[in-house]
């Protein structure tokens, strides 16, 4: 984007209560965001849901210096400002009618052709949610897709720490301006994700970390990804707005489920409950109902190795596979005496392994 243009959207942002409905808008309708302070009063007014007071405010309010200080800090941070009609804006955020007009970028973020995964949930993770997070990322790594969280502390930066070890992209999606990274004890983590990743925010640079940020920022994890996936959430919080803005978007939702005693499991059951989630309990649920190809995941076409370390109960699954040939899965539950929600990830990693390939009908046979 041009500097001229950038200029142009940062004075139409610098006027209170223009927000980014109402700017896209009137973006749409004039071209671009030099037009649209180009236009007369009238003709500003004239354009439907804009109004009297919304085309004076735009000949009469802008803060032309604002504006140059935010351009200024920009070019000298190597501040990339992306606008909702450019290519490289994130393709899924461009269909939220509420998604920023402008997004400012730190990093190396390659959204290209890439899955898209948001994983929130509570501050106060505990080891369980640990765990199962870093098992989580550990075991998408095949997919190579993109994590995507607010850097806040529990699972978010559990999230991303997580990603960072297994050298996946990892973005995260901030509630202040590029101005500094918060919280400081998270910044450890941004080098990292500078090189692979990096942060995203819609906030100028001047603003800081207040309450209400967090709930908007929000609608960028959940606008941005193919899902959300709710590790662990108190029944209400930031965590509970982000699912239920990803339905709000046609997105996919998972929640980990828990005890009905643990307070950081009541907001995950209570989605499951009210089908406003899918059950989580290990990543064949997400490639199952994502539809992902498991051989596409792949860097190389599958092969059987041949040395490969298994687990017992795998090295069972492909003993039988091995001897029976083309068998069910709930055969292979049955015979195999391992339950199907342990199965189904089982057999999943058995393929990414090259191990075992799936027929149609859920049908399985050792390769």
């Amino acid at each position: 984007m041009k500097n001229e243009e950038l200029i142009a959207l940062l004075k139409l942002q610098s006027i209170h209560g223009i927000g980014d409905v109402t700017l896209k808008k009137l973006i749409q309708t004039c071209g671009s965001a030099q037009q649209v302070l180009q236009e007369s009063e009238i003709t500003l007014e004239s354009i439907e849901g804009i109004g009297k007071s919304t085309a004076w405010a735009i000949k009469n309010k802008i803060d032309a210096q604002k504006a140059e200080q935010e351009l200024e800090f920009i070019l000298k941070n190597n501040i990339q400002a992306v606008s909702f009609k450019e290519e490289n804006y994130p393709e899924r955020l461009k269909h939220c009618y509420d998604g920023p007009v402008l997004l400012f970028t730190q990093g190396d973020i390659q959204w290209q052709n890439q899955k898209v995964i948001s994983i929130v949930g509570t501050r106060n993770i505990t080891n369980y949610g640990v765990e199962f997070c870093q098992k989580l990322v550990q075991d998408l790594l095949p997919f190579n897709p993109i994590i995507v969280s607010g850097f806040a502390f529990g699972v978010d930066i559990t999230a991303h720490a997580a990603a960072i070890h297994h050298q996946l992209q990892t973005v995260g999606v901030l509630a202040h301006g590029l101005y500094d990274i918060f919280p400081k004890s998270n910044k450890k983590y941004a080098p990292k994700m500078l090189e692979n990743g990096g942060f995203i925010t819609d906030f100028w640079s001047t603003v800081i970390p207040a309450p209400e940020n967090f709930v908007k920022r929000n609608r960028i994890v959940a606008g941005i990804s193919e899902a959300t996936i709710v590790v662990e959430s108190a029944e209400k919080g930031g965590s509970m707005i982000t699912a239920h803005l990803a339905n709000d978007y046609s997105r996919e939702v998972f929640a980990v489920p828990g005890r009905s005693t643990d307070v950081h499991s009541q907001g995950c059951n209570k989605l499951i409950k009210t089908n406003k989630a899918h059950l989580l309990t290990d990543v064949a649920d997400l490639v199952y109902m994502l539809n992902w190809d498991a051989k596409s995941a792949l860097s190389k076409p599958v092969q059987k190795q041949l040395f490969v370390d298994l687990e017992p109960t795998e090295q069972k699954v492909y003993d039988y596979l091995n001897q029976q040939g083309k068998t069910l899965m709930d055969m292979i539950s049955l015979e195999c005496e391992i339950p199907i929600y342990k199965l189904s990830s089982m057999l999943l990693t058995m393929e990414l392994k090259g191990l075992i390939k799936p027929l149609p009908g859920k049908l399985f046979e050792a390769v």
